[in-house]
């Protein structure tokens, strides 16, 4: 073999490496992260036990759709309570507005008397409100996500008996080093990667962080800026294709091939 071939197998061997090298260098290593999602909790006013429910995990609901009954004895019993009371103050009123009529009574019994039915009428309004929210229902449409409290258990108030994932609340988090700041924005779309998902998953970034995390208690060197890291979050373009605590890989640029998984 003569030298000039030798020397052109050389050249052909260092170019085919420095081209496998740039493919390696433009590959994507991507950040890890995962889905999470803002959930809907849907609690009673007032305590008391749950006598129904409507819905399971996972079945997906509309706004208004019934979710849950608690007990209402004592509110049943105010409410009828307060209509007796309403009932005196009606009678009180007619016979002083009678009475305002022909002279025999003051301005003052007639005056005392609307006062008295007026406040009955809220009392009443304000009992048929509690009544009314003995039974839950759904403030959004979504999945039910958790079953908190089961028929016959005591739920405190203002405890959430159940909790709703509506899929526009989806968002996907993950951490991005101090020196890849400058390439992200508000706006801008990241791929979403995860194991049997589908190929064209997309998220919009609407949060980034302004303060880091995991920051060591130290003066940073320029080494150490490399450490921080910053938060992220994305809402995803097909919420339905993800799923609360799957873990999720981003890559900042779109059509930048992913590297290879370890």
């Amino acid at each position: 073999m003569t030298s000039s071939r030798k020397a052109l197998r050389i050249l052909a061997a260092l170019a085919l490496t420095a081209a496998l090298a740039g493919c390696d260098e433009r590959r994507d290593p991507g950040y890890q992260g995962w889905v999470e999602a803002d959930m809907i909790f849907v609690s009673p006013d007032e305590p008391g036990r749950v006598t129904k429910l409507n819905v399971r995990e996972g079945e997906e609901v509309r706004p208004g759709a019934p979710l849950y009954s608690v007990d209402d004895d004592l509110q049943q019993a105010d409410l009828n309570q307060n209509k007796a009371t309403l009932a005196n103050a009606q009678q009180t009123y007619e016979r002083a507005a009678s009475l305002s009529k022909t002279g025999s009574g003051t301005q003052a019994n007639l005056d005392a008397a609307v006062s008295a039915l007026r406040v009955a009428e809220a009392r009443i309004n304000t009992s048929q409100t509690r009544l009314a929210r003995r039974t839950g229902f759904a403030p959004v449409s979504g999945t039910i996500q958790q079953i908190y409290f089961r028929e016959g258990e005591m739920v405190p108030a203002q405890r959430p008996v159940l909790s709703i994932m509506p899929p526009g609340n989806m968002k996907v988090r993950f951490y991005v080093p101090e020196p890849d700041l400058p390439k992200l924005a508000i706006g801008d779309e990241v791929r979403v990667v995860c194991d049997n998902c589908a190929a064209d998953l997309n998220a919009k970034i609407y949060f980034i962080a302004t303060s880091a995390e995991y920051t060591p208690p130290v003066i940073y060197s320029l080494d150490e800026r490399n450490k921080l890291v910053y938060l992220i979050q994305a809402r995803p373009s097909r919420p339905d294709a993800l799923r609360v605590g799957q873990p999720i890989s981003v890559f900042l640029n779109p059509k930048t091939p992913v590297a290879d998984k370890r």
